[in-house]
């Protein structure tokens, strides 16, 4: 088996999914929607899972190591649009699959570490990273994005098989 070749389709499967569920989100949503007070808002939920698709990836791909200093003030992508979250999206997973397509396989042994204020977060082989930091992680946060989507009544598409508005 060519798992380089299945870690692409499997990336490409996903991404497909998850833009099905952000082209879900209503074009008038409020993106400080939130269904439970510990909540993410909608907005940041959904560039969660915009960076998570798109520059988490590409710097799983691009570098070894992602470091910010103890004072860091990250602030995360929280879209002004729909139309605004779709076309990012679809411009940085064009970046990540165009990475993965000249990723040399044998890389994804090499370690990779996530470290904030000194601390290492993350510090796996690449592949452990890609596989639980980034497809794992989106699936997680796109179904959390589904139960938003339902929870506003709006139609919720399906993605391993029909879901029930489509049935």
């Amino acid at each position: 088996m060519d798992f380089q070749k299945e870690l692409i389709a499997e990336y490409d499967r996903e991404t497909v999914k998850t833009r099905k569920i952000l082209d879900a989100i209503p074009a008038d949503a409020d993106f400080t929607f939130k269904p439970h007070p510990k909540s993410m808002a909608l907005g940041r939920l959904a560039g969660h899972i915009s960076e998570t698709a798109g520059d988490w990836a590409l710097h799983t791909l691009t570098v070894d190591k992602l470091e910010f200093p103890a004072d860091h003030k990250f602030e995360g992508y929280i879209p002004a649009s729909k139309e605004a979250l779709l076309e990012r999206f679809d411009k940085d997973t064009a970046k990540v699959k165009a990475e993965l397509a000249k990723f040399a396989p044998s890389k994804w042994d090499d370690n990779w570490k996530f470290v904030a204020g000194g601390q290492a977060w993350i510090d796996e082989p690449k592949y452990s990273v890609w596989r639980n930091w980034v497809v794992n992680h989106l699936v997680h946060h796109r179904a959390q994005l589904g139960v938003y989507v339902r929870v506003l009544d709006k139609p919720l598409p399906g993605t391993y098989g029909p879901s029930a508005d489509e049935m």
